[in-house]
């Protein structure tokens, strides 16, 4: 998600100002973005899996789709404003940094915002982390490889992203990786194409991804569009395993943080499942008539993304993941997609 260079001079030298929490101590968990896609997500399973710790919830309300989840209420904070942020993040041992501007779109939209908060936003939290010593899990997107052009796809590949969105992740890796050297535990996760819905105390939650995309046509019964050439590969990774993995990196923070341990991880998260943009459609095609009696046609159009990745494979390598993690993806697209067809009364 973004190519950044820092707008904060660091001393990377300095210690932290905080201890660690103690066994005896109960972890507090922040979770900025907690409104949104993936952080709602997040909290639903950061407190099903450690209903013992305390977590922090803050989201600014842009893109926000809940209010609260479950007993923890959603503390109306912006990550731009830092002496605001720090006294909503007082008191965490581990945050887990999603509140951003994310996807292509909505960045070049609104270049300026994307900037203050992927770039400001996050060097506020990581400065936040410096002085206090609290660790840090913080995505960036596949983005800020453009093009790779090796497979499986590794975190240590060049980056060249090829679009703002890109960028601004890009730099946010890079603040982080200064920001915690001497400091503070951060990993860093180097994360595929999202898609699927949850449910967090009743509401739906979900985001125009092109699965979700897809779907939504096919039970409008409209025509699914695939932008040319159609070829083109994504690895694709469900909102509900990508949550899960924000658990296992808090488990490992907290006992990097009893060890002393300081600087980044990095961490690639996705799925075994890289399949062209063309596939993907077919699934969802196949499954509309299956599930719900409903034809509809799949067309090649124009693609308005010049900078677009068009490689034809997508592979990913989990094994860092899953090794030191103890994390694997277990949800599928056809799956989910049956899942998302299927009336709501069914499921």
């Amino acid at each position: 998600m973004t190519d950044q260079e820092s707008d904060i001079e660091t001393d990377t030298d300095t210690e932290a100002t905080t201890e660690p929490n103690d066994e005896e101590s109960t972890p507090t968990i922040a979770v900025t973005g907690a409104a949104g896609y993936i952080g709602s997500r997040v909290v639903v399973e950061l407190r099903e899996a450690h209903p013992d710790w305390e977590l922090i919830a803050i989201d600014n309300g842009y893109r926000a789709q809940v209010d609260a989840i479950g007993d923890v209420e959603i503390e109306h904070v912006d990550i731009r404003n830092r002496n605001r942020l720090e006294d909503a993040l007082a008191g965490a041992d581990v945050v887990c940094h999603l509140a951003a501007i994310s996807g292509v779109d909505d960045c070049e939209e609104n270049a300026d915002l994307a900037y203050e908060v992927n770039v400001t936003g996050t060097n506020n939290v990581a400065w936040f982390c410096k002085k206090t010593g609290a660790a840090l899990a913080f995505p960036f997107s596949m983005a800020v490889l453009g093009d790779p052009q090796s497979f499986p796809i590794t975190a240590d590949q060049a980056r060249d992203p090829l679009n703002w969105y890109g960028r601004t992740k890009w730099i946010g890796e890079r603040s982080i990786e200064a920001f915690a050297d001497g400091a503070f535990p951060a990993h860093l996760f180097l994360k595929s194409n999202l898609y699927g819905e949850h449910v967090v105390d009743g509401t739906e939650v979900g985001k125009p991804t092109v699965i979700n995309f897809f779907v939504n046509r096919a039970l409008a019964g409209e025509t699914l569009t695939v932008y040319e050439p159609g070829t083109q590969a994504r690895n694709f990774v469900h909102v509900k395993d990508v949550a899960r993995a924000y658990v296992c990196s808090a488990e490992r923070l907290l006992e990097q943080l009893e060890r002393g341990e300081t600087g980044t991880e990095t961490y690639e998260i996705a799925s075994d499942e890289d399949m062209s943009v063309m596939e993907v459609a077919e699934i969802v095609r196949e499954a509309a008539s299956a599930e719900r009696g409903i034809d509809v046609d799949v067309e090649l159009v124009e693609n308005p993304r010049s900078a677009e990745t068009m490689v034809e494979e997508f592979g990913v390598d989990i094994s860092a993941a899953e090794e030191r993690l103890g994390w694997e993806p277990r949800e599928s697209v056809s799956e989910s997609v049956r899942h998302l067809l299927i009336p709501k009364s069914d499921s």
